[in-house]
């Protein structure tokens, strides 16, 4: 057994060990120490200014979870090897490896075509390969190629260690009292029946509210409509910075965003290294200091959308329960044509103004269930035995519909 620790002291946790080997040779490595300078919620901090917190820290605390959970499933009976719960906590530390800054925003208008997840494969197989094949088991439990199934679930499932730390990391740092889960308590009921991971019987209300609560910090948090306009104004900024570098205008910022603005990507290319190297060297520093500097663009689109984003002039951003009707989306096209005396095209229109859609998928059985396991053995899915109304509540996929329209107040 590893008797050897480095001490980290968490907020959330408290004290974090850190066993000497694999998993702190991943904590040292440079791509890993990246992710502090990448925030795990992104620009939710305008609207709760504590929910700075950063993505190293939540790995952290997803693999602490992790050692946890394996702790507990070794009391119960369940054979996990010290080179499988080595691997399980190299994956977890591993599993958001491939996060941009901001990253929905990049997924969708920078590094185009291809997923935070891929990027994270690509990252740990080639920590894998630098370090002679030491990150293998780890690779496959993460892909789910691992014959303990349930290692995988622990790392990626509806009740992965990953979301047990980011609710209540998430909760802690924005006030947001609704996503503080019962998360000791979730992972002292964790079982493994067939190869799958389970819950005891025992444990079911933690698992109903630990369903409600991720369901309301999406509301509260993750899809607060102000996030979503910030959001939307920081895509367009991207999209008109990216059109301006394809068209030969030259636009300051770091050789990292300078590098992506002007190319396009497939999961297939983005595996060379030249591409993973410069994707390690973009953190949220490049992106906000190339804003900063956009803001005196000769370009006047670009300038004043990045004064709205630094000065905090967000857009108004109205969300309905159907889809956005024409006459209303005309409406706010006028105010804009207004603004600007007429003198806008359409093409620049688009950047002041747009439609969208955003989806709480609560409790979604396709992609994995949680299952409960009864004192008699039987396996149930918890959606079917759960006696609770609200509960049911949890299945729901709910998708709302936004008009985003520039504030030029």
């Amino acid at each position: 057994m590893i008797t050897s620790y480095k001490i980290i002291n968490d907020p959330v946790h408290g004290f974090i060990n850190i066993p000497k080997g694999i998993v702190s040779d991943i904590v040292a490595h440079p791509y890993f120490q990246r992710l502090r300078d990448i925030k795990q919620l992104g620009l939710t901090n305008l609207v709760y200014p504590g929910a700075t917190h950063s993505r190293l820290s939540h790995a952290l605390g997803a693999m602490h979870l992790m050692r946890d959970a394996v702790a507990v499933l070794r009391s119960k009976g369940i054979e996990i090897t010290q080179a499988e719960e080595e691997a399980a906590s190299a994956a977890m530390l591993l599993h958001d490896i491939g996060h941009g800054p901001f990253s929905h925003a990049l997924e969708n208008n920078i590094i185009v075509g291809v997923s935070h997840e891929e990027i994270s494969l690509e990252l740990m197989k080639k920590i894998d390969k630098d370090s002679g094949g030491a990150l293998a088991m780890a690779v496959s439990i993460f892909e789910g190629r691992y014959q303990k199934h349930f290692l995988h679930q622990l790392v990626s499932g509806q009740l992965d260690v990953d979301r047990l730390d980011y609710l209540k990391r998430d909760s802690f740092f924005s006030g947001v009292a609704e996503g503080m889960i019962g998360l000791e308590r979730i992972i002292k009921m964790l079982s493994v029946k067939d190869n799958r991971l389970v819950v005891e019987l025992k444990g079911i209300y933690s698992i109903e509210k630990f369903l409600i609560s991720r369901r309301l910090m999406y509301w509260q948090v993750y899809l607060h409509k102000t996030v979503v306009a910030a959001e939307q104004l920081l895509i367009s900024i991207l999209r008109r910075a990216r059109y301006l570098a394809v068209n030969g205008h030259s636009l300051a910022g770091s050789p990292a965003i300078c590098y992506f603005l002007v190319r396009d990507f497939t999961p297939q290319t983005f595996g060379r290294e030249e591409v993973l190297e410069m994707f390690t060297r973009l953190d949220d520093t490049d992106v906000m200091s190339a804003i900063k500097q956009w803001q005196f663009s000769e370009d006047p689109t670009l300038s004043l959308l990045c004064r709205m984003l630094t000065e905090r002039r967000l857009p108004k951003l109205k969300l309905l329960n159907s889809p956005i009707e024409n006459p209303e989306y005309e409406k706010g096209c006028k105010t804009i044509r207004d603004h600007f005396k007429n003198e806008i095209s359409e093409e620049e229109l688009s950047y002041f103004i747009c439609t969208g859609e955003v989806i709480n998928r609560g409790y979604d059985s396709a992609e994995g269930e949680i299952e409960i396991l009864s004192e008699n053995g039987e396996v149930n899915d918890v959606y079917n035995i759960s006696d609770m109304l609200s509960a049911k509540a949890f299945s729901q996929i709910t998708k709302k519909y936004f008009l985003c329209t520039a504030n030029f107040n």
